[in-house]
């Protein structure tokens, strides 16, 4: 009989919520290290309407062979009203990117989208560390990356998102986490940057557009996207261009895919504890 062998009747599920879904690489990374540990267990892409999510994802929840829940743009801050309880750094920038079902059927939320972005950068051996950086969009990815990122202690932090309420809540968050940072919000501005963060939507799939008005970038600047796909955005392209370094989204999620998958099976046995 033809069948494949990764998936049964007893297979757990995991699914990725977003809208749009498309870009996403999370279910063939967090499967392939699901499988790596030997778990009868995959993540699959399940495309939710914005106008749709607070009726449809509950009912997801009821699902009994449904273990975990990953959220992607634009659902970040949304869905904590779903979670149970929640980490510290779901707590501390007000949005969370997994969701994972404890044995007694309540629902642990974390943030991991900021501890992914210093483990990518710490992976190449590039210091934030008395940095100035530049983080443009302050949404789901970007509030979290906001909090790792002063947790790193950068000399300055230069933030902009088109929301004044993102501004205005990260960079208090900032200053409390980090004191001797300097915090500025304000349009993009390049003066005096060491690195570039991208954390908007800006640049994702057939989106042409950079973050910022810029024909060239310093070559000695690090340039980083929170986008997965494709994987060199506008902005990458052009950093490669101007001769800087690269960081890429796809870096950015194998930096939080063991976290995330140590998490979600964790609710499973009993240790990931209410907050």
């Amino acid at each position: 009989m033809d069948q494949v062998d990764y998936i049964n009747g007893k297979t757990r599920l995991y699914g990725i919520v977003g809208d749009p879904i498309a870009q996403v690489r999370s279910p063939e990374m967090v499967t392939h290290e699901l499988q790596r540990r030997g778990l009868n267990a995959i993540l699959v892409p399940l495309h939710v309407a914005r106008a749709d999510f607070a009726r449809v994802v509950p009912h997801l929840m009821q699902l009994l062979n449904l273990d975990g829940l990953v959220m992607t743009i634009p659902f970040k801050a949304q869905a904590l009203s779903l979670a149970h309880s929640l980490g510290l750094q779901a707590q501390a920038v007000g949005a969370l990117n997994a969701l994972a079902r404890r044995r007694d059927g309540t629902w642990a939320g974390d943030m991991f989208d900021g501890m992914g972005c210093v483990q990518a950068f710490a992976r190449r051996g590039l210091a934030l560390r008395g940095k100035s950086i530049l983080l443009i969009g302050l949404g789901g990815a970007g509030g979290a990356i906001a909090a790792a990122v002063a947790s790193e202690q950068p000399l300055r932090m230069h933030i902009w998102d088109l929301d004044p309420d993102r501004c205005r809540q990260s960079a208090e968050l900032i200053a409390r986490l980090s004191p001797d940072t300097q915090v500025h919000v304000g349009p993009p501005n390049l003066d005096g940057v060491d690195v570039l963060m991208n954390a908007s939507p800006v640049g994702m799939l057939d989106d042409a557009r950079l973050p910022l008005v810029a024909d060239a970038l310093a070559p000695e600047l690090v340039v980083f996207d929170t986008i997965v796909y494709p994987e060199q955005t506008p902005l990458l392209q052009l950093a490669h261009r101007s001769g800087c370094q690269v960081v890429t989204g796809r870096e950015m999620m194998q930096g939080q895919i063991a976290r995330i998958v140590d998490f979600l099976i964790d609710a499973q046995k009993g240790s990931t504890n209410p907050v």
